[in-house]
């Protein structure tokens, strides 16, 4: 079906999103809804940042008394160094323990966040439109749920603690060094006000560049997944070299957004430090005048100096959470754009559910373009009654796909009507719907798993009765009961290690366990060759048996007993009827028919095979 899809709405190609700025207070609703049902873990957390600060403070407020009091060479009091030893013992304690249970509270919860946050976008990402995946590349989808989160713990984990417990600590240190002294303070207080200001430019210009890195490196990792995928084709056309250009190049380009990031980081370190050498310029000038004109003690000016570098050290180390806090809010901005994208039945109209079907199925005068200036389909308008098979035929391109996947409500017709059983599928939640669908694709899609797990996987509740007779029916058990660990032998990627004959049976038996009312058969003995196709149509046969199906197909053992043929060129019906009416018309039918027969017999048949055979051949797609 995808030959015939464009990109028509459920999502921009993530090339053509805008570039939006981030914006705190847009994002504000987003993290509230990840902080609010741990608000009483981050206030417990808060609550030990704040003795890990008060407790790290220990230390340079008994330097004073350390240097004024057991120091002084002039009244030395020896008495005070045991007490003052263990004050910063019991100090150093306290911190050790409270950066602990910080970690196993904060950290360990900001890993649970991701864990979420991951389970949350890909659940949202499966209920999203195929129009979505239609203009989204699946390896950028992987690269945003796996990657755009990763920077989320920084909202609750170690980020958040350092942020919170570094601002603390300037607060504290501030209050102290006021108390010392105003002037001095006041100071100082003036050039670094000015430098986070600097700091705050500083950040505006880098969160679009680690917004920017984050598609990049989707895109790179889309590419890369897809080159993986697509190997054999890659090795078959000698493409190594081509790909490895093209992936290199998207390399570079991320290089580049690094290198730009690192800049803007090394110019605000290359900044701080500056600041850092100008504030103890400033302090060793004045404290140093007011030691010598004894207004300050040693231990006063030692003092000022460790707690003006608490004050200062935070202040310089957003420049490194910032960074974190940066890319966090660049990550979780690109997945709100995900989550802000409407599945499948947000869809206002969409409240009905579907009851158990009959399978009357209904096209009334249905109009529908992926690209509006391209019509796909034009007044398509005809009925499948329940337990008949309705086939498709036509040159490729004529949209029999496109009507498939509104047979299946992958997309809503632009005008006219789909109906199933009188009911209109667009106000149908699409859950109760394709819960009686089954599909049997051309291209058999196979997870990494056992046939067993592929096979359930339509009906993972399905008995072990159940499951072999569907396994029976589609002809698995002949080749997989033949494997050394039968039916729990691993497929591989999509079905790698079978041939597609095989994947094709598994296919079959998936659908037949599925047990549904609509069947769609899009080319499905397209991997079998004469032998396997004849040795499974009783497979097909039981699977089609009672239900409405509808075909795309290349073989006649399918289309000489549909029920209705619709032949179908530019987007329109030109003909309909059984076989015998349309070869006996004369028309378009006739004309595909005879050409793939005569083809058939012309290249693989002796003279005067061609009548046995007649029943093998039908139009191509």
């Amino acid at each position: 079906m995808q030959a015939e899809r464009g990109s028509r709405g459920g999502g921009r190609p993530a090339a053509e999103m805008p570039k939006r700025k981030v914006s705190l207070k847009r994002l504000w609703p987003t993290i509230w809804s990840l902080v609010r049902p741990r608000r009483w873990l981050i206030a417990l957390g808060m609550v030990l940042v704040a003795i890990k600060t008060v407790a790290g403070l220990t230390l340079p407020y008994l330097t004073k008394f350390l240097v004024d009091g057991v120091l002084n060479a002039a009244h030395p009091a020896p008495q005070l160094l045991p007490r003052l030893i263990a004050a910063v013992f019991v100090a150093t304690i306290v911190q050790a323990v409270t950066a602990f249970a910080l970690t196993q509270l904060l950290s360990k919860e900001g890993q649970k966040l991701i864990s979420e946050l991951r389970k949350q976008v890909q659940r949202h990402v499966g209920q999203l439109s195929v129009a979505y995946y239609d203009s989204n590349r699946t390896g950028t989808l992987v690269a945003r749920i796996m990657n755009d989160v990763e920077g989320v713990r920084n909202l609750i984990g170690t980020g958040l603690v350092e942020f919170v417990g570094g601002v603390l600590t300037s607060v504290l240190a501030f209050a102290y060094l006021l108390h010392r002294s105003v002037t001095v303070t006041l100071t100082v207080f003036v050039v670094i006000a000015l430098f986070t200001v600097i700091l705050q430019s500083g950040f505006k210009k880098i969160r679009p560049i680690f917004r920017e890195r984050a598609k990049i490196n989707a895109e790179v990792t889309g590419r890369l997944t897809e080159s993986l995928g697509g190997v054999r084709v890659i090795k078959g056309y000698h493409a190594e070299d081509r790909e490895a250009s093209v992936f290199g190049r998207g390399v570079d380009r991320l290089l580049q957004n690094v290198v730009s990031s690192l800049t803007m980081t090394s110019s605000l370190s290359a900044a701080s430090t500056t600041v850092l050498g100008l504030v103890s310029c400033i302090v060793m000038w004045l404290g140093g005048h007011l030691v010598m004109q004894h207004r300050w003690l040693v231990g006063d000016y030692v003092s000022y100096l460790a707690f003006l570098a608490f004050m200062i050290a935070p202040v310089f180390q957003i420049v490194n959470i910032g960074t974190q806090l940066s890319e966090a809010f660049a990550g979780l901005d690109r997945t709100t754009e995900i989550l802000a994208e409407l599945d499948e039945n947000a869809d206002p109209a969409r409240t009905r559910l579907m009851p158990p079907i009959d399978g009357n199925v209904r096209f009334a005068n249905v109009e529908f373009a992926y690209d509006p200036e391209k019509p796909v389909l034009r007044g398509i308008d005809f009925e499948a009654k329940p337990g008949t098979v309705t086939a498709l035929v036509g040159s490729s391109g004529s949209g029999k796909s496109t009507i498939i996947s509104l047979v299946c409500a992958f997309h809503k017709p632009d005008s006219g009507m789909v109906s199933v059983d009188r009911i209109d599928l667009a106000t149908v939640r699409l859950d109760s719907f394709r819960a009686q669908l089954g599909v049997v694709l051309q291209d058999s899609f196979l997870f990494d798993g056992s046939i067993r797990d592929n096979v359930m996987f339509s009906r993972p509740e399905a008995g072990e009765d159940q499951f072999l007779f569907a396994c029976r029916t589609a002809r698995v058990d002949e080749f997989a009961e033949n494997f050394p660990d039968g039916y729990d032998t691993i497929v591989g990627e999509r079905g790698v290690k079978l041939s597609g004959g095989q994947r094709q049976r598994l296919s079959i038996a998936r659908a037949l366990l599925a047990d549904p009312r609509i069947l769609i058969l899009d080319e499905a003995t397209s991997s079998l060759d004469s032998e396997s196709e004849a040795m499974i149509q009783a497979g097909l046969n039981e699977l089609m048996r009672g239900r409405t199906t509808f075909v795309i197909a290349h073989r006649l053992s399918t289309i000489r007993r549909a029920d209705q043929i619709l032949v179908v060129e530019a987007g329109q019906i030109v003909e309909r009827g059984t076989h015998s009416d349309l070869y006996a018309l004369g028309g378009r039918y006739f004309d595909l028919y005879t050409r793939q027969h005569g083809l058939e017999q012309n290249l693989f048949l002796a003279p005067g095979e061609g009548d046995s055979l007649a029943d093998e051949a039908i139009p191509t797609r």
